[in-house]
């Protein structure tokens, strides 16, 4: 590869890392054929982008984006990496944990999600649990029809009451 082709990939990268909000580092490698083209079909069916990329290119694109911060990830830049690329934080997270119950890899090395970064496949577990934007929203939604409702049942059951205690002064 030639010092412009080079150039041109740090680029691409560089644009493609500033753009991206959840980013994902693992370890594909000892994944035979037919697993990694399993990994490769599943990540396309939920919409997450994975590619294999060179560490000192991603190292050099990594310091290109001046918006991010990854200094933490540098780390981890060693050995085979595949890049993980997606819209909501969570979901890489399970798809790696559903991935590893019929295969031993991917391996997370490191994850960048939202301003975030978590380091190690130990955080694993607590990126799958983060939620997404749109479970939030839908929580929040929630949270506030709650009041409502309760302003509106105790309305409705002071209404009944109200009907029964003006029937039973009838019946007197």
């Amino acid at each position: 590869m030639t010092k412009t082709e080079k150039n041109q990939v740090i680029d691409e990268l560089a644009e493609t890392l500033s753009a991206a909000n959840v980013i994902y580092l693992a370890d594909t490698s000892e994944l035979d054929a037919e697993a990694t083209s399993a990994l490769r079909r599943t990540c396309h069916k939920k919409e997450v982008k994975l590619s294999v990329v060179k560490n000192t290119l991603l190292k050099k694109a990594f310091e290109k984006v001046e918006d991010k911060d990854f200094t933490d990830m540098y780390d981890v830049l060693a050995g085979p990496t595949s890049i993980m690329l997606s819209e909501t934080g969570n979901l890489p997270a399970k798809l790696i944990k559903d991935f590893r119950k019929k295969h031993p890899k991917p391996i997370l090395k490191a994850a960048y999600v939202e301003e975030m970064c978590f380091v190690g496949d130990d955080q694993l577990e607590a990126l799958s649990e983060i939620k997404s934007r749109e479970e939030l929203i839908g929580e929040i939604v929630g949270l506030l029809q709650s009041p409502i409702r309760n302003v509106i049942g105790a309305l409705e059951s002071g209404k009944n009451t109200l009907g029964g205690l003006i029937k039973t002064l009838e019946e007197r």
